[in-house]
């Protein structure tokens, strides 16, 4: 292992998350994966502990609080019934490709609009041997609907409510928003803006802001939450 292998081992074991060799291989190959089609595809504005830190650790510090989500959502769409997370505007894969690995228990829905951005999942689902990963080359917008945990990392503000009215739409009752933010006072900001549209008012009240903590990171990390009632 590298010197940047060890730090993703590390990372994961001060996470509590409970790795095994398989899913470390994995994690390091993606990692590697990144490094080397960046230069042609620009999927990631990092290298080296910066990629292992700021990327890959940041995409699985929630975990734990994503797994009780999920949980949370199977109890509220019925018997029988397994939330699958849908990752839109994943880019490079992240958080969705860190996420399934580690969650290999669950199914994961990669959706991005770039052409590139998808040969490269495609290719990462098949080196990774990813069987509980789908990925769909599709605006947001025009994504097929009936998504039970949607979530985003490094996306669009909640400003931006004409696209989040779409995804909320599409949104299954009982379902949730699952996004990544820095600073939590920004992501407060941020949700009282979308608090100020009639049409979240209600979510936006209810929402849930919960700080992560990512290990090798002096910088501000959390959660935002947003459920939607049955």
């Amino acid at each position: 292992m590298t010197q940047n292998d060890l730090l993703l081992v590390r990372g994961l074991a001060a996470l509590d998350i409970p790795y095994s060799g398989v899913m470390v291989h994995r994690l390091i190959t993606y990692t590697h994966e990144l490094e080397r089609w960046n230069p042609v595809y620009g999927l990631v504005k990092a290298e080296g502990e910066d990629l292992i830190v700021k990327h890959i650790l940041d995409s699985l510090a929630p975990w734990r609080i994503l797994v009780d989500l999920l949980e949370e959502c199977d109890v509220r769409m019925g018997p029988g019934r397994n939330a699958v997370v849908s990752d839109i505007g994943t880019g490079a894969g992240l958080p969705g490709i860190p996420l399934s690995i580690v969650l290999a228990d669950r199914q994961f829905r990669l959706i991005d609009r770039m052409g590139k951005r998808i040969t490269f999942l495609e290719n990462q689902k098949a080196l990774l041997q990813l069987e509980n990963v789908s990925i769909e080359e599709s605006e947001i917008e025009r994504a097929a609907g009936g998504h039970q945990v949607v979530t985003f990392r490094a996306f669009r503000p909640f400003s931006e409510t004409k696209l989040f009215k779409t995804v909320w739409k599409a949104l299954a009752p009982g379902g949730a928003l699952f996004a990544y933010k820095g600073k939590m006072l920004n992501a407060k900001i941020e949700l009282a803006e979308l608090g100020e549209d009639k049409f979240f008012a209600e979510a936006a009240a209810k929402a849930a802001i919960l700080p992560v903590w990512v290990p090798f990171l002096e910088e501000e990390r959390c959660v935002v939450i947003l459920r939607k009632t049955l």
